[in-house]
């Protein structure tokens, strides 16, 4: 595989002043971001994947690198297996006296908190804000005279109601909070499912950034009232209106040094998950304008392209990683694990990844094997290009590429004897028993393998194989319509695994590269 050949799948920055959204056209899901200076940085929702809570860096709010995640591992133990849908739900970070800050709610355990004074290093570990169920979506603000407050919304799913904000005093270090606190807006009449709310303050008015009527379907709303604790006027200020771009909402308000403003928020494409865009904001009348207001009524709409924001400086074109030749110490971190990583999964060196068959039992699904190696889609549609080397591999081992998502499958090879057999897992995540399908038994001696998935018209799975680098790769199985996950959009990636009871072996990776169809 010539690396220098390779090109980056979706890139926002046209070179000529301009972008386009979206400015990531990958799962960063729940979007906020903050600005220090003249770095910005976004974190995003992960659920079960570890590690958890990606950061991500950049210098003019259109090209960005993931930089660190917040917590090495999920902190309670039962996230050692996956747990789709739950774990690190849409979190918040900001900055304030030196040390940035980020609450991440968990919806089944409660609200945490991590910090640290160097984002690129390390972060503190998780301590409890409010140790409750069905609280989400946290956000700290610090007021004029240094009280602190945290508003919140909540799951109906775990507490059984939704379209509520509340309010709650807390530690100026977010250790702890200091009252009950109380409910500060009801929208169950005008805003239906309102959640998400980011507490800022401007011109003596109390602001409250929330989404609102659903993830595919809504629209932004921002709140105000001089009193933090209301009543609040509300507006709803960033629909869909004659764009393309459905349910815009849920992020952030940044601005530049030199005072422009813009606004960070997500789109729910299906398969590709909640993809980042970006749209210019100003403001009349002390209430934000977002995106583009053709029929000057205060709610905006969002833009396709538009000039970059002016950061005084020009910054090359970046993207986040995606393709791997596996040079470094260490896992790039475009991968996350499907559930709580385990000292002994993976070893680096040489150029290569090992990946060890962890053990399996023979009734659980692809989906729920703690140890798929993941990340997340680049594009609407492209081809993935792997090289496994199978000397390492015991009898009864399989290792292969999946698609995680709502309607998974995977192509495996595995080791039955001296046979190498090629082997399709089909699925649906929530439902069924996973079909497995023999379809091909290598030649005799075959020590390495070319494996590609193929994803289409941003719905499409189907998988190739191959002898040699060059060769002609011919498809093999069925073609798989994927669907979304719980809340996150498909992932693709490598496993391992043995036979319960087995010792088993492993399997060398070359490359994992991406390319455009």
């Amino acid at each position: 595989m010539d690396k220098s050949k390779i090109r980056k799948m979706w890139i926002a920055d046209q070179g000529d002043g301009t972008y386009k959204n979206p400015i990531l056209y990958t799962d960063y899901s729940d979007p906020d971001a903050i600005r220090v200076g003249e770095d910005y940085f976004m974190i995003a929702s992960s659920f079960c994947n570890a590690p958890a809570v990606p950061l991500l860096h950049s210098r003019d709010l259109v090209n960005w690198k993931v930089i660190n995640y917040i917590w090495d591992r999920l902190p309670f133990s039962h996230y050692d297996r996956p747990a789709h849908g739950c774990g690190a739900w849409a979190p918040s970070i900001r900055y304030h006296e030196g040390t940035y800050y980020v609450l991440i709610p968990m919806p089944d355990e409660g609200i945490m908190m991590s910090k640290t004074t160097d984002p690129w290093g390390k972060w503190s570990e998780p301590s409890y804000v409010r140790k409750v169920v069905g609280w989400i979506d946290p956000c700290p603000f610090w007021d004029d005279d240094g009280r602190a407050y945290m508003v919140t919304a909540f799951a109906r799913s775990r507490i059984g109601f939704k379209s509520f904000l509340y309010l709650s005093p807390i530690e100026p270090d977010c250790s702890g909070v200091l009252d009950d606190g109380r409910f500060i807006y009801d929208g169950h009449a005008t805003q239906p499912t309102i959640e998400g709310p980011k507490l800022y303050k401007r011109n003596g008015y109390y602001y409250i950034f929330a989404p609102a009527g659903g993830v595919k379907t809504g629209w932004q709303t921002v709140l105000r009232s001089r009193n933090i604790y209301g009543p609040y006027e509300e507006r709803k200020v960033l629909h869909q209106g004659s764009s393309p771009v459905n349910g815009p909402h849920q992020g952030a308000w940044v601005d530049t040094p030199d005072g422009q403003d813009w606004f960070l928020h997500f789109q729910d494409v299906g398969n590709a998950g909640r993809i980042v865009h970006l749209q210019p904001m100003h403001w009349e009348d002390d209430w934000p304008v977002i995106g583009i207001n053709p029929d000057e009524n205060g709610c905006g709409e969002p833009v396709l392209q538009y000039k970059k924001p002016g950061v005084g400086a020009a910054y090359p074109m970046d993207v986040p990683e995606d393709s791997d030749f596996f040079e470094g110490k260490k896992l790039g971190l475009q991968w996350q694990w499907n559930a709580n990583y385990q000292e002994g999964w993976y070893s680096l060196g040489d150029g290569q990844l090992t990946l060890y068959a962890q053990e399996s039992s023979p009734d659980t699904k692809l989906c729920d094997i703690p140890n798929l190696l993941l990340q997340k889609w680049p594009a609407p549609q492209f081809r993935i290009t792997a090289c496994l080397h199978l000397e390492g591999l015991k009898d009864k081992d399989a290792v292969g590429m999946v698609s995680q998502c709502g309607h998974y499958t995977g192509l495996l090879v595995q080791r039955r004897g001296e046979k190498l057999i090629l082997q399709q897992r089909i699925g649906r995540w929530a439902e069924g028993d996973e079909v497995r399908t023999d379809l091909v038994t290598l030649p005799e001696g075959v020590g390495t393998l070319y494996l590609r998935m193929l994803v289409k018209q941003e719905k499409e799975v189907s998988f190739c194989y191959d002898l040699e680098e060059d060769g002609e790769y011919p498809a093999v199985g069925e073609a798989v319509e994927a669907q979304p996950g719980r809340w996150v959009g498909v992932k693709a990636g490598l496993t391992a695994v043995c036979a319960q009871g087995n010792a088993g072996g492993s399997v060398k990776i070359d490359y994992f590269v991406f390319e455009a169809l």
